[in-house]
């Protein structure tokens, strides 16, 4: 059976579904789920993430992270962990970067929130120097600080959508068209929703939102290690402070999709809804940054003066890959203001270099 028809399965029985439930089924049911059963990143995949268009990215986010293990006296034992490590690309960047700075890798327990095996495998190839130890879950992390980093993560957690009606919400679901068999949007009965209580201040009749609950649970948890035994967190990824429309989205060979055309063989993502995260920090004793643009963070790194340092001696077509790399990761109409960063630490330590309170 295919995942088409085990979607219409349920909804026959069921009535229509949330986008969070249809997101969840689509990416990750375990046998025709986009992250088990397609190739997602990289040229021949789907997308292409800020580690695969530079080595540069990674080496940034590491060193960063060593400089809050500096600012916090070298706490160690301690989990480097990554949340959605795709390839490996990232983290391993990360350790190249990281290897010469005495005592960090020493002290470091490797961790990767990763549950499916085929991308597993290929982390264990990235890494195989490394030792790396593989959680299913963030509620599974070690009680022990934690320097995290997440890339493009929280984007592909489930959301649910909600269209204003007065002081009330209706949920935007998935179920049948006209014609009893092809999928469609539609909508639900209005209902309270006091999660988005705070929400009626800022929008009008008619006004989509959307709500990641998965997201404050993940936060919540990295946040309590952070609160409680010290560490950092990197989170990088598009999106905004607040959600307001509809930024449900597929990709399927690097082309925008239909999210409804083919279940299971699209990424599906959403825009980050970065209050949500800083909220979650907060209610934990964790303090977050200022949101930033990932340009003037990777800027305030010194990534300009990076790439001037791996221009040196490069002949024509490298160097124009280099300049196509830097600009793609930090021009304001690439990448740059896109993308943003949200630094979780502390109460008593600074914010990750790169970032302000």
């Amino acid at each position: 059976m295919s995942l088409r028809d085990s979607l219409r399965r349920r909804i026959r029985l069921d009535g229509p579904m949330s986008i969070a439930d249809y997101m969840s089924e689509c990416l990750l049911n375990p046998e025709h789920g986009y992250y088990t059963s397609q190739t997602a990143i990289g040229a021949e995949g789907d997308f292409i993430t800020a580690p695969e268009i530079s080595q540069m990215f990674g080496e940034l986010l590491g060193l960063a992270l060593v400089q809050a293990w500096l600012d916090q006296g070298r706490p160690g034992p301690f989990a480097l962990a990554e949340l959605g490590p795709g390839r490996g690309t990232l983290m391993a960047d990360m350790l190249r970067a990281t290897r010469g700075i005495p005592g960090f890798q020493d002290a470091m327990e490797l961790v990767l929130i990763e549950a499916a095996p085929r991308m597993q495998a290929l982390q264990a190839e990235a890494l195989a120097d490394y030792a790396p130890r593989w959680l299913a879950s963030v509620e599974d992390l070690p009680q022990k600080p934690l320097f995290l980093v997440a890339n493009e993560f929280f984007d592909a957690l489930p959301v649910r959508q909600f269209q204003r009606q007065g002081n009330g919400w209706c949920e935007r679901r998935v179920g049948f068209g006209g014609d009893g068999e092809s999928l469609c949007f539609g909508l639900g009965a209005a209902t309270g929703q006091p999660a988005l209580s705070h929400r009626l201040g800022d929008t009008r009749d008619g006004d989509l939102v959307e709500y990641c609950e998965v997201a404050s649970v993940v936060t919540e948890a990295i946040a309590q290690r952070i609160a409680g035994h010290g560490g950092a967190a990197l989170i990088v990824d598009y999106g905004d402070w607040r959600s307001l429309g509809n930024t449900l989205q597929a990709m399927r060979a690097h082309a925008p999709a239909d999210p409804l055309a083919d279940p299971g063989r699209a990424d599906l993502t959403t825009h980050v809804d970065f209050e949500v995260i800083a909220a979650a920090a907060r209610a934990q004793g964790c303090a977050h940054s200022r949101l930033t643009t990932q340009g003037v963070f990777l800027e305030r790194l010194g990534i300009t003066a990076r790439a001037e340092a791996l221009a040196a001696g490069l002949d024509t077509d490298p160097l124009n890959q280099l300049i196509t790399a830097h600009r793609r990761l930090t021009h304001p109409d690439e990448m740059g203001n896109l993308f943003k960063v949200l630094g979780l630490f502390p109460e008593t330590s600074p914010p990750p270099a790169g970032l302000e309170k």
